[in-house]
Protein backbone atom coordinates (compact mmCIF):
# COMPACT_ATOMS: atom_id res chain seq x y z
CA UNK A 1 0.00 0.00 0.00
CA UNK A 2 0.98 3.62 -0.42
CA UNK A 3 3.74 5.26 1.60
CA UNK A 4 3.12 8.59 3.36
CA UNK A 5 5.37 11.05 5.17
CA UNK A 6 4.27 13.05 8.25
CA UNK A 7 6.21 15.90 9.78
CA UNK A 8 5.75 17.23 13.32
CA UNK A 9 7.48 20.46 14.33
CA UNK A 10 8.80 21.59 17.71
CA UNK A 11 5.48 23.08 18.88
CA UNK A 12 3.74 19.72 18.42
CA UNK A 13 6.12 17.99 20.88
CA UNK A 14 6.88 20.79 23.37
CA UNK A 15 5.52 18.94 26.43
CA UNK A 16 4.37 15.53 27.65
CA UNK A 17 0.77 16.44 26.79
CA UNK A 18 1.84 17.53 23.32
CA UNK A 19 3.59 14.17 22.80
CA UNK A 20 0.41 12.38 23.91
CA UNK A 21 -1.50 14.43 21.35
CA UNK A 22 0.91 13.40 18.57
CA UNK A 23 0.30 9.79 19.62
CA UNK A 24 -3.45 10.41 19.28
CA UNK A 25 -3.02 11.90 15.80
CA UNK A 26 -0.85 8.95 14.73
CA UNK A 27 -3.33 6.39 16.07
CA UNK A 28 -6.12 8.07 14.17
CA UNK A 29 -4.43 9.05 10.91
CA UNK A 30 -1.20 7.07 10.80
CA UNK A 31 -2.18 3.75 9.27
CA UNK A 32 -0.33 2.12 6.39
CA UNK A 33 3.39 2.59 5.61
CA UNK A 34 4.46 5.82 7.25
CA UNK A 35 7.66 7.78 7.84
CA UNK A 36 7.33 10.34 10.65
CA UNK A 37 9.84 13.19 10.74
CA UNK A 38 10.04 15.01 14.08
CA UNK A 39 11.84 18.16 15.23
CA UNK A 40 13.52 18.93 18.53
CA UNK A 41 11.05 19.54 21.39
CA UNK A 42 9.57 23.01 21.81
CA UNK A 43 12.30 25.64 21.88
CA UNK A 44 15.08 23.10 22.41
CA UNK A 45 16.88 23.98 19.18
CA UNK A 46 17.42 27.49 20.57
CA UNK A 47 18.73 25.95 23.79
CA UNK A 48 21.08 23.66 21.84
CA UNK A 49 22.31 26.67 19.88
CA UNK A 50 23.05 28.43 23.18
CA UNK A 51 24.92 25.32 24.31
CA UNK A 52 27.01 25.21 21.12
CA UNK A 53 27.78 28.89 21.62
CA UNK A 54 28.75 28.46 25.29
CA UNK A 55 30.93 25.47 24.41
CA UNK A 56 32.68 27.17 21.53
CA UNK A 57 33.36 30.43 23.36
CA UNK A 58 34.16 28.61 26.60
CA UNK A 59 31.51 30.46 28.60
CA UNK A 60 30.75 29.76 32.26
CA UNK A 61 27.06 29.32 31.39
CA UNK A 62 27.87 26.02 29.65
CA UNK A 63 27.10 23.75 32.64
CA UNK A 64 23.82 25.50 33.43
CA UNK A 65 22.58 25.27 29.86
CA UNK A 66 23.44 21.56 29.77
CA UNK A 67 21.48 21.08 33.03
CA UNK A 68 18.48 22.87 31.49
CA UNK A 69 18.61 20.58 28.45
CA UNK A 70 18.79 17.50 30.67
CA UNK A 71 16.05 18.45 33.11
CA UNK A 72 13.71 19.61 30.33
CA UNK A 73 13.83 16.17 28.70
CA UNK A 74 13.85 14.26 32.00
CA UNK A 75 10.67 16.04 33.13
CA UNK A 76 8.89 15.03 29.93
CA UNK A 77 10.08 11.44 30.36
CA UNK A 78 8.76 11.33 33.93
CA UNK A 79 5.41 12.75 32.89
CA UNK A 80 5.16 10.15 30.13
CA UNK A 81 5.91 7.48 32.77
CA UNK A 82 8.68 5.88 30.73
CA UNK A 83 10.51 3.45 32.99
CA UNK A 84 14.28 3.09 33.56
CA UNK A 85 14.51 0.03 31.37
CA UNK A 86 13.31 1.86 28.24
CA UNK A 87 14.76 5.19 29.14
CA UNK A 88 18.43 4.17 29.01
CA UNK A 89 18.67 5.00 25.28
CA UNK A 90 17.78 8.63 25.99
CA UNK A 91 20.15 8.61 28.98
CA UNK A 92 22.92 7.40 26.65
CA UNK A 93 22.37 10.35 24.31
CA UNK A 94 22.45 12.79 27.24
CA UNK A 95 25.68 11.21 28.51
CA UNK A 96 27.21 11.40 25.03
CA UNK A 97 26.28 15.08 24.82
CA UNK A 98 27.69 15.75 28.27
CA UNK A 99 31.01 14.05 27.44
CA UNK A 100 31.25 16.11 24.27
CA UNK A 101 30.61 19.35 26.15
CA UNK A 102 33.05 18.50 28.97
CA UNK A 103 35.93 17.76 26.60
CA UNK A 104 38.24 20.57 25.69
CA UNK A 105 37.39 22.05 22.33
CA UNK A 106 39.51 21.31 19.29
CA UNK A 107 40.77 24.81 18.51
CA UNK A 108 41.20 24.04 14.82
CA UNK A 109 37.52 23.29 14.26
CA UNK A 110 35.29 26.22 13.20
CA UNK A 111 32.08 27.24 14.99
CA UNK A 112 29.74 25.84 12.33
CA UNK A 113 31.31 22.40 12.64
CA UNK A 114 30.88 22.41 16.43
CA UNK A 115 27.31 23.61 15.93
CA UNK A 116 26.59 20.57 13.74
CA UNK A 117 28.14 18.25 16.33
CA UNK A 118 26.01 19.57 19.20
CA UNK A 119 22.66 20.87 17.90
CA UNK A 120 21.43 17.55 16.32
CA UNK A 121 21.11 16.10 19.84
CA UNK A 122 17.84 18.07 20.08
CA UNK A 123 16.32 15.94 17.31
CA UNK A 124 17.97 12.69 18.39
CA UNK A 125 16.70 12.95 21.98
CA UNK A 126 13.24 14.15 20.92
CA UNK A 127 12.68 11.25 18.51
CA UNK A 128 14.04 8.66 20.99
CA UNK A 129 11.56 9.82 23.63
CA UNK A 130 8.67 9.80 21.15
CA UNK A 131 9.57 6.41 19.67
CA UNK A 132 9.92 4.81 23.12
CA UNK A 133 6.65 6.34 24.32
CA UNK A 134 4.75 5.20 21.21
CA UNK A 135 6.04 1.64 21.55
CA UNK A 136 5.09 1.71 25.24
CA UNK A 137 1.45 2.58 24.44
CA UNK A 138 1.30 -0.03 21.67
CA UNK A 139 1.85 2.11 18.57
CA UNK A 140 4.67 -0.02 17.22
CA UNK A 141 7.41 1.88 15.44
CA UNK A 142 11.08 1.82 14.66
CA UNK A 143 13.53 4.62 15.44
CA UNK A 144 15.91 5.42 12.59
CA UNK A 145 18.91 7.77 12.51
CA UNK A 146 18.28 10.20 9.64
CA UNK A 147 22.02 10.85 9.34
CA UNK A 148 22.41 7.41 7.78
CA UNK A 149 20.08 8.36 4.94
CA UNK A 150 20.30 12.12 4.42
CA UNK A 151 23.73 12.27 2.79
CA UNK A 152 24.90 15.80 2.10
CA UNK A 153 27.75 18.03 1.05
CA UNK A 154 30.16 18.87 3.86
CA UNK A 155 29.01 22.47 4.24
CA UNK A 156 28.09 22.91 7.88
CA UNK A 157 24.73 24.48 8.80
CA UNK A 158 23.66 24.78 5.15
CA UNK A 159 24.39 21.41 3.61
CA UNK A 160 23.02 20.43 0.22
CA UNK A 161 21.54 17.01 -0.34
CA UNK A 162 23.50 14.58 -2.52
CA UNK A 163 20.49 13.05 -4.26
CA UNK A 164 22.50 10.36 -6.09
CA UNK A 165 23.71 9.07 -2.72
CA UNK A 166 20.44 9.46 -0.84
CA UNK A 167 17.83 8.09 -3.15
CA UNK A 168 19.22 4.56 -3.71
CA UNK A 169 20.07 4.32 -0.01
CA UNK A 170 16.55 5.25 1.11
CA UNK A 171 15.03 2.96 -1.51
CA UNK A 172 17.15 -0.08 -0.74
CA UNK A 173 17.51 0.20 3.02
CA UNK A 174 14.67 2.31 4.40
CA UNK A 175 11.73 1.38 2.18
CA UNK A 176 11.67 -2.30 3.24
CA UNK A 177 11.68 -1.25 6.92
CA UNK A 178 8.97 1.37 6.40
CA UNK A 179 6.79 -1.23 4.70
CA UNK A 180 6.95 -3.33 7.88
CA UNK A 181 6.36 -0.67 10.55
CA UNK A 182 6.08 3.05 11.11
CA UNK A 183 9.46 4.82 11.05
CA UNK A 184 10.25 7.63 13.49
CA UNK A 185 13.15 9.80 12.38
CA UNK A 186 14.66 13.27 12.70
CA UNK A 187 14.29 16.39 10.60
CA UNK A 188 17.09 18.92 9.96
CA UNK A 189 20.09 16.61 10.41
CA UNK A 190 22.30 14.81 7.92
CA UNK A 191 25.81 13.53 7.36
CA UNK A 192 28.53 14.50 4.92
CA UNK A 193 30.60 12.05 2.89
CA UNK A 194 33.33 12.66 5.49
CA UNK A 195 30.97 10.97 8.03
CA UNK A 196 30.61 14.20 10.02
CA UNK A 197 27.28 15.71 11.13
CA UNK A 198 25.65 18.34 8.96
CA UNK A 199 22.41 20.31 9.28
CA UNK A 200 20.16 21.56 6.50
CA UNK A 201 19.63 25.13 7.68
CA UNK A 202 16.44 26.84 8.82
CA UNK A 203 13.14 25.10 8.04
CA UNK A 204 15.32 22.04 7.60
CA UNK A 205 12.77 19.59 9.03
CA UNK A 206 10.14 20.28 6.38
CA UNK A 207 12.89 19.80 3.81
CA UNK A 208 13.81 16.42 5.36
CA UNK A 209 10.20 15.30 4.95
CA UNK A 210 10.37 16.27 1.27
CA UNK A 211 13.67 14.39 0.80
CA UNK A 212 12.20 11.16 2.20
CA UNK A 213 8.97 11.61 0.22
CA UNK A 214 10.88 12.13 -3.01
CA UNK A 215 13.14 9.12 -2.48
CA UNK A 216 10.25 6.85 -1.38
CA UNK A 217 7.89 8.05 -4.13
CA UNK A 218 5.44 8.80 -1.34
CA UNK A 219 1.74 9.31 -1.97
CA UNK A 220 1.74 12.55 0.08
CA UNK A 221 3.44 14.64 2.76
CA UNK A 222 1.52 16.09 5.70
CA UNK A 223 3.03 18.88 7.79
CA UNK A 224 1.21 19.06 11.14
CA UNK A 225 1.13 22.58 12.60
CA UNK A 226 -0.60 24.58 15.34
CA UNK A 227 -2.60 26.49 12.70
CA UNK A 228 -5.52 25.19 10.68
CA UNK A 229 -3.52 25.31 7.44
CA UNK A 230 -1.99 27.91 5.13
CA UNK A 231 -3.58 31.28 5.80
CA UNK A 232 -3.94 34.22 3.39
CA UNK A 233 -2.24 36.51 5.93
CA UNK A 234 -0.38 36.30 9.23
CA UNK A 235 -3.14 35.58 11.79
CA UNK A 236 -1.11 37.47 14.42
CA UNK A 237 -1.41 40.65 12.34
CA UNK A 238 -4.78 40.18 10.65
CA UNK A 239 -7.77 39.15 12.77
CA UNK A 240 -9.76 38.06 9.74
CA UNK A 241 -7.06 35.90 8.20
CA UNK A 242 -8.70 33.00 6.38
CA UNK A 243 -7.61 29.53 5.35
CA UNK A 244 -6.51 28.81 1.79
CA UNK A 245 -7.92 25.33 1.08
CA UNK A 246 -6.05 24.68 -2.16
CA UNK A 247 -2.80 25.99 -3.64
CA UNK A 248 -0.69 25.09 -6.63
CA UNK A 249 3.04 24.53 -6.05
CA UNK A 250 3.81 27.66 -8.08
CA UNK A 251 1.55 29.76 -5.87
CA UNK A 252 3.18 28.31 -2.76
CA UNK A 253 6.63 29.15 -4.16
CA UNK A 254 5.43 32.65 -4.95
CA UNK A 255 4.01 33.13 -1.45
CA UNK A 256 7.27 31.91 0.07
CA UNK A 257 9.26 34.17 -2.26
CA UNK A 258 7.31 37.22 -1.11
CA UNK A 259 7.90 36.31 2.51
CA UNK A 260 4.99 34.22 3.73
CA UNK A 261 6.57 31.95 6.34
CA UNK A 262 4.51 28.96 5.32
CA UNK A 263 6.47 26.49 3.27
CA UNK A 264 10.09 26.88 2.29
CA UNK A 265 10.72 26.86 -1.51
CA UNK A 266 13.44 24.28 -0.88
CA UNK A 267 10.79 21.94 0.57
CA UNK A 268 8.46 22.45 -2.38
CA UNK A 269 10.93 21.67 -5.17
CA UNK A 270 11.42 17.90 -4.66
CA UNK A 271 7.66 17.42 -4.16
CA UNK A 272 6.83 19.45 -7.25
CA UNK A 273 9.32 17.37 -9.27
CA UNK A 274 7.38 14.19 -8.51
CA UNK A 275 3.91 15.78 -8.22
CA UNK A 276 3.60 14.65 -4.59
CA UNK A 277 0.77 16.56 -2.85
CA UNK A 278 1.54 18.40 0.39
CA UNK A 279 -1.03 18.82 3.14
CA UNK A 280 -0.75 21.37 5.93
CA UNK A 281 -2.99 20.32 8.79
CA UNK A 282 -3.69 21.17 12.42
CA UNK A 283 -2.48 18.85 15.17
CA UNK A 284 -4.75 20.85 17.50
CA UNK A 285 -7.84 19.88 15.48
CA UNK A 286 -6.98 17.16 12.96
CA UNK A 287 -10.61 16.96 11.81
CA UNK A 288 -10.17 20.27 9.94
CA UNK A 289 -9.41 19.73 6.28
CA UNK A 290 -6.39 22.07 6.23
CA UNK A 291 -4.60 23.13 3.04
CA UNK A 292 -3.64 21.01 0.06
CA UNK A 293 -0.76 22.09 -2.16
CA UNK A 294 -0.58 20.24 -5.46
CA UNK A 295 0.83 20.35 -8.95
CA UNK A 296 -1.42 22.12 -11.40
CA UNK A 297 -0.93 22.97 -15.06
CA UNK A 298 -2.80 26.24 -14.94
CA UNK A 299 -1.09 28.42 -12.40
CA UNK A 300 -3.95 29.26 -10.09
CA UNK A 301 -5.89 27.11 -7.69
CA UNK A 302 -6.21 29.73 -4.98
CA UNK A 303 -9.08 32.22 -5.12
CA UNK A 304 -8.14 34.00 -1.89
CA UNK A 305 -6.28 37.32 -1.89
CA UNK A 306 -3.08 37.12 0.12
CA UNK A 307 -1.47 39.80 2.27
CA UNK A 308 2.17 39.79 3.28
CA UNK A 309 3.58 42.36 5.67
CA UNK A 310 7.29 43.17 5.62
CA UNK A 311 8.49 45.39 8.42
CA UNK A 312 11.55 47.64 8.86
CA UNK A 313 12.65 47.28 5.30
CA UNK A 314 14.78 49.54 3.15
CA UNK A 315 14.80 48.58 -0.49
CA UNK A 316 17.61 49.95 -2.62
Amino acid sequence: SLMRVFKFGGASVKSADAVKNVAKVLREYGDGPLVVVVSAMGKMTNKMEELADAYYYEKKTKTNILEEVKSFHQNIIQELKIDEYDYYEVENLLIELECMIEKKRDVSSPFDMEYDRIVPFGELISTKIISIYLNKIGYINRWIDARNFVITTEKNRAANVLWDECVPLINNSLKPLANKQTIITQGFIGRGLNHKNTTLGREGSDYTAAIFAFALDAESVTIWKDVSGVMNADPRKFEDATLIPLLSYNEAIELAYYGASVIHPKTIQPLKNKKIPLYVKSFVDPTLSGTEVRENDSRTLNETQCYIVKENQSVV
